[in-house]
């Protein structure tokens, strides 16, 4: 017999999302950052054109993805991919962060 697997094990999520305009990207970060287990949230804006953001959402916590998708479809917005997903107890990075400086 299969075990059910718990939806709030998920502890870091990190989605590309396209959302309107609207809710502006303070009122869109505070927003989830309200939600249930939801302990920090970080929104980088990574393209903007007429109508419509593409961003880089980072989400941490004891996370519900189903719950977090369907917030911001309501907001207008939708999950384009699931680009880093962590879970258990001790999880460590995962990816290394870099920072690269423009070339001009």
């Amino acid at each position: 017999m299969a075990r059910r697997i718990r939806a709030r094990k998920l502890r870091r999520l990190v989605l590309d999302v396209l959302k309107p305009h609207s809710p502006t990207l303070p009122e869109f970060a505070t927003k989830l950052g309200s939600m249930p287990g939801v302990d920090g949230v970080n929104v980088t804006l990574i393209e903007i054109d007429k109508d419509t953001e593409t961003l880089k959402v980072t989400i941490e916590g004891q996370l519900d993805y189903g719950t977090i998708r369907s917030a911001i479809e309501e907001w207008g917005g939708v999950v384009h991919s699931v680009d880093e997903v962590v879970t258990g107890s001790l999880a460590g990075e995962a990816t290394e962060r870099r920072t690269y400086e423009g070339r001009g």
